[in-house]
């Protein structure tokens, strides 16, 4: 059993009439269609074909309805009432064609590549169309997927020693609702290169996240007080001098002044 799978008899598959005619509610998969029966197989990948164009080229996969159907609602709702035609059409052309590749293969295979397989060279590149996946399946409602989705990005990035920059956490916080798993993962991320001393990112590396989404900033700051484990900052009303006054280092503003003291 593959990392991920589920027991066979945790399957459950759409209920639904091979001649096209939909006869009552289906259930959806809880498991990977590896494990289905070979009757089941092949009933899944019987019936309608649906004409799917993806990206701004509108790149096209005729893939099948029964199938689609039972892994996601979201095709359900889309796709499963058309039953009186023999094909139907879906447009996901804000979505990318490399993510749509990697969810084709769990369509039909149950999986998706390891990284920890791929080239030092590639990994990243992999970790990445594991991100663009990740935003397909929260719109496309594949749950199981977007966990192996996330979990791939991160071996990505671990392996490959490289972590998304401010480009890539800009759509995560764009593309999916609060309180998502990937805004979570991100911020950490971008909270951690902040608060490394070796790293050469600062809050300003961020700007471009910062800017029109307060929820990143909030999910940032968070993430440093809870990565700093309850350690109180000095208290600022207490530091003496001109920490805070403007002129250049070094001098000192009341000297001779006669206009105060320092705290």
């Amino acid at each position: 059993m593959r990392m991920g799978e589920l027991a066979p008899d945790s399957l459950h598959v759409y209920y639904c009439d091979f001649a096209y005619e939909p006869r009552g509610p289906f259930r959806m998969a809880s498991a990977n269609i590896a494990d289905a029966s070979a009757k089941t197989f092949a009933e899944l990948l019987s019936g309608p074909m649906v004409d799917i164009y993806v990206g701004e080229a509108k790149r096209h996969w005729a893939l099948h309805r029964n199938l689609l159907c039972h892994h996601s609602a979201y095709f359900q709702e889309h796709i499963g009432d058309d039953a009186k035609k023999k094909t139907a059409k879906l447009e996901l052309l804000d979505s990318d064609p490399i993510a749509f590749e990697l969810l084709v293969k769990w369509l039909y295979q149950g999986r998706i590549d390891d990284v920890s397989a791929m080239p030092v060279d590639k990994k990243w590149d992999y970790a990445h169309a594991c991100q663009k996946l990740y935003v397909l399946c929260d719109r496309v409602s594949l749950p199981q997927l977007k966990n192996f989705a996330i979990d791939q990005f991160r071996k990505g990035c671990n392996e490959a020693g490289l972590v998304p920059g401010p480009e890539e956490m800009k759509p995560i916080y764009e593309s999916t609702p609060p309180g998502s798993p990937f805004r979570k993962l991100v911020s950490k991320i971008a909270a951690r290169q902040i608060m490394d001393p070796e790293s050469t990112s600062d809050a300003g590396t961020y700007k471009m996240c910062f800017e029109g989404n307060a929820d990143f900033a909030i999910d940032v700051i968070n993430a440093i007080r809870q990565g700093a484990g309850g350690k109180l900052f000095e208290d600022p009303t207490e530091e003496v001098g001109c920490a805070f006054h403007e002129h250049e280092n070094g001098a000192n503003c009341h000297s001779g002044s006669g206009s105060g003291n320092g705290k």
